[in-house]
């Protein structure tokens, strides 16, 4: 009953142990052989199935697109309207669509080329201007004559330069793109001035011939982590393309510079930053509540300008009926130039979104604030009152692609072209699919 493994063993023991795990080898096999037998139409079916994924796998290899590059798409269809106050008041409704194809190459798996293109049919007030504060998110700034024309707005590459930092260059990027994050859980996707957390004197969204440097804080997942962003964009200018154009350049005065740098700090459920942007000559700002013959829209000869702004947010981390909460503004100055005034100018916003309102994976939001407006100036002709803008909306999930968003908002001093300083109001049904 003991294993004595310092004994010999005799050719006789070693020949029945044997015997025996032969025997044993024996009946296992006689066991699977039964199996088989019993199961032989099912495995001839998985055999065919595996066969069938085979030639299919083989197929899908031989015509993919590419096996570095992935196609993500948005299609907006947004039907709106506001009072027409350059005409008879009356409100004017509008079917537009905007649509996004962006190709995303990466050759290490780290890295990003970002080839974006972009078609839709916004061209006028209030919905297709960059310059009008009922701006919404999803208009294309650039169509003319009815739109319908497909261009590339982002042409950039990001790579890493070790664990924390990366670097991105292109022909075509925006500044606030390539931020390690922007400080604001509202995301409404409908009214530009209230995604960029109300600070649009330093959020620009400045897009032309760039290069920027992102580091971000290596921590354990979950801790708090820093940011730090600096990114230069030559915008185009008051001269069409100027930062495409030879005879201007992109590094010249005339090149529409912005620089934006933002440190920030973020943790699972809030963050904050602040932020700077210097703006040279043809640099414009984003959304101004004035109209397109103010001079502070777009910077002229000899003037530059420099903005800043603070913005954080929280949101509940198990407590669906607490809703996120955030808030920011912006100051910027603007020099004297040639023949242009000094000003001083502000901006502000806060806002509330909840999640999974009556259904889960709906939302909803509301926020007010007060779009870039003169608070003093050299010429004290172009002094305003602030207007107080609110946007009120519910977001429907249909499925994981498809959404519907309802929205109304409405502002009490609206300067922009017509308006004159009345309050107006507008509202939009905005359709969005995602593949």
């Amino acid at each position: 009953g003991t294993y004595k493994g310092g004994q010999a063993m005799t050719r006789y023991e070693a020949a029945a142990l044997l015997n025996a795990c032969l025997d044993r080898v024996t009946e296992v096999t006689d066991e699977l052989q039964r199996l088989m037998d019993e199961f032989k139409a099912e495995l001839a079916t998985l055999r065919g199935r595996v066969d069938g994924l085979e030639k299919k796998v083989g197929k899908l290899e031989a015509q993919q697109f590419s096996t570095t590059t992935k196609l993500r798409g948005e299609v907006s269809m947004i039907i709106g309207g506001s009072p027409d106050y350059d005409g008879d008041g009356s409100t004017k409704t509008t079917f537009n669509y905007d649509v996004r194809l962006s190709f995303d190459t990466s050759f290490s798996g780290k890295d990003l080329l970002r080839t974006r293109l972009r078609s839709g049919n916004f061209n006028d007030d209030p919905f297709g201007s960059s310059g009008n504060v009922f701006k919404l998110d999803k208009a294309e700034e650039n169509a003319v004559d009815g739109g319908n024309a497909v261009s590339i707005d982002r042409l950039f590459y990001t790579f890493p330069v070790g664990n924390e930092v990366k670097l991105t260059v292109g022909a075509l990027a925006r500044n606030t793109e390539m931020l390690s994050f922007m400080p604001t859980a509202y995301k409404s996707g409908i009214l530009d001035f209230f995604n960029l957390a109300g600070a649009t004197g330093t959020y620009n969204k400045a897009t032309g011939a760039a290069a920027g440097l992102s580091w971000k804080q290596k921590v354990k997942k979950g801790n708090p982590f820093a940011t730090f962003d600096v990114n230069w964009v030559s915008m185009a200018g008051g001269e069409g393309a100027g930062y495409a154009n030879s005879e201007i350049g992109a590094f010249s005065s005339e090149g529409a510079q912005n620089i934006l740098a933002q440190l920030g700090v973020k943790g699972q459920n809030w963050g904050a930053a602040v932020a700077y942007r210097y703006g040279s000559e043809n640099a414009r700002l984003r959304d101004p509540n004035t109209p397109s013959s103010n001079f502070f829209r777009t910077l002229g000869e000899g003037q530059d300008s420099n903005s800043v702004s603070l913005a954080g947010f929280w949101q509940p981390m198990d407590a669906k009926w607490l809703p996120s909460i955030s808030g920011g503004f912006s100051y910027t100055n603007y020099t004297t130039g040639d023949d242009r005034p000094s000003a001083d100018i502000w901006s502000w916003m806060v806002g509330l979104q909840w999640k999974d309102v009556f259904v889960k994976g709906n939302s909803a939001g509301f926020a007010v604030g007060a779009p870039l407006y003169v608070t003093s100036s050299s010429d004290t002709s172009v002094e305003q009152d602030a207007g107080y803008m609110y946007e009120l909306f519910y977001k429907f999930r249909v499925s994981d692609n498809i959404s519907v968003t309802p929205a109304v908002f409405w502002i009490t001093k609206n300067y922009n072209d017509g308006n004159a300083g009345q309050g107006t109001y507008g509202g939009v049904i905005q359709t969005t699919f995602k593949f």
